[in-house]
């Protein structure tokens, strides 16, 4: 369909790398754009193979071009509503992104995971139970996790499976993307800069099952207010999960079990506490909605529960780094939008010292500042948010702050503030932008820095 057309990849991160690599292999003539006035022509083709034939742009895109553009493909950080894209989609261009052009050379099943949080997570241990299911060789793990769709999906076949992770970026660009099983972990206030609007924000979600029917499966969180919504209308069959109450049909908690129901007949699958390694209750739910999506996949029970029992946290998730002078360090930094931090504080069973701040995406703070429930013993701020984020905490009765300048200053902060018997987490509540490229380097950091803590300290 793309073969010999004119297709404009926009973005030259590792998804429009990875596009312009899939559009040539197909025999499009490709050319490469990115906006960043600190990057030229000769960077953009050092970011090519060297067999690439794609011409590339750097800053100001020329409007000469507009009208010979047949198909834009968008790397996930490239809004729909820039003038640029305007102007290409007036004078006729398809505009789709990394993600439905991958999916247009998919021959196998895929399985798509979305939601505000846990979808890293879920998308990893579902990846892990499929790996075990149909062989290491037969699944592969995309999307917003870090591996582009375009570089995977010439190696999918009838009998491999696809597990996606799509972010909200990635689903308002899908045009005929078709997972056999979907899932929405939960849908919180996120990323407004981007969507402008909670209402198309949710609509951007719930596009996972744009080309779904009844033939295939939805997972929902019975406990998000959107999901739960979403669950009357959805055109795939739904299985609900539930961490608060008893599902007649579904998966819930109960007590210290993850039950499965079928017409209020129960099964007790696992206990939370013996059986899994993860901690928190955000990753009960996450496990439920693996469970619902391995299931739905046809995999067997016994094959889901042992990958359960042997899978550990994923890295910068509640991900516990060290104890040093008697204080565990907790590397959190995932927690990019203040529901996901929230999931971080309640995971906490010590007085802890919590790192927060960074870039602000127009998120509120007062449920964050609201869940430290006496756990919080300080609160150290960095980054653009800082000044925000103290004011609000003040607003809720917590005076317990402290600001830093740098990173470092902000560590050796928090390392002089505990005490044997307590916690230290990284849990930002913000996007690591302006102070770190992402929210690996940023964990990353943090990590070294605990490793490089004597037990003395």
């Amino acid at each position: 369909m793309l073969q010999g057309k004119n297709c404009l990849v926009i973005g030259s991160g590792i998804s429009g790398v990875g596009s312009v690599g899939l559009l040539e292999y197909i025999g499009a003539k490709v050319m490469l754009y990115d906006s960043s006035t600190e990057l030229t022509e000769e960077a953009l083709k050092a970011k090519l193979p060297e067999e690439s034939r794609a011409r590339c742009i750097a800053g100001e895109f020329p409007e000469e071009l507009l009208k010979k553009v047949d198909t834009v493909v968008l790397s996930p950080g490239v809004p729909v509503d820039i003038p640029l894209v305007n102007a290409l989609r007036e004078n006729g261009a398809a505009i789709i992104g990394e993600i439905e052009l991958g999916y247009q050379k998919e021959k196998g099943k895929v399985v798509a995971i979305t939601g505000t949080n846990g979808k890293t997570t879920t998308t990893t241990l579902v990846g892990e139970i499929m790996k075990a299911h149909v062989g290491a060789g037969k699944a592969f793990v995309v999307g917003n996790i870090g591996n582009p769709y375009t570089s995977e999906c010439l190696k999918t076949a009838p009998g491999t499976v696809t597990v996606g992770e799509i972010s909200s970026f990635q689903l308002e660009t899908v045009r005929d993307f078709h997972p056999t099983v979907s899932a929405i972990l939960n849908i919180t206030p996120d990323h407004l800069n981007r969507h402008h609007t909670m209402e198309a924000y949710v609509a951007a979600k719930e596009n996972i099952t744009l080309n779904q029917t009844k033939e295939d499966l939805c997972v929902l969180n019975y406990e998000n207010t959107y999901t739960r919504a979403f669950g009357e209308r959805c055109p795939a069959r739904v299985t609900f999960f539930s961490s608060a109450r008893e599902l007649e049909n579904g998966y819930y908690l109960k007590e210290d079990r993850i039950i499965k129901s079928v017409d209020g007949r129960t099964e007790a699958l696992l206990d939370i506490h013996r059986d899994m390694n993860l901690v928190g209750l955000c990753n009960v739910e996450n496990v439920m909605a693996a469970i619902a999506i391995g299931e739905g996949m046809g995999v067997p029970m016994e094959t889901i529960l042992a990958v359960i029992r042997g899978f550990h946290a994923v890295e910068h998730r509640i991900e516990f780094v060290a104890t040093k002078g008697g204080v565990d360090y907790y590397n959190d930094s995932k927690g990019t939008n203040p529901d996901a931090a929230i999931q971080g504080i309640r995971a906490m069973t010590k007085p802890t010292v919590l790192i927060g701040g960074g870039y602000d995406k127009q998120s509120e703070y007062d449920e964050w500042i609201e869940s430290f429930g006496g756990k919080v013993k300080w609160l150290v701020l960095i980054g653009q948010t800082r000044e925000k984020i103290a004011e609000c905490a003040r607003a809720h009765g917590f005076d317990r702050i402290r600001f830093a300048d740098t990173f470092e200053e902000c560590l050796k902060l928090c390392t002089e503030l505990a005490q044997s018997g307590d916690a230290v987490l990284l849990s930002p509540a913000c996007a690591s932008w302006g102070m770190f490229p992402n929210y690996e380097v940023r964990g990353q950091i943090f990590k070294e820095y605990v490793r490089k803590l004597t037990d003395r300290q």
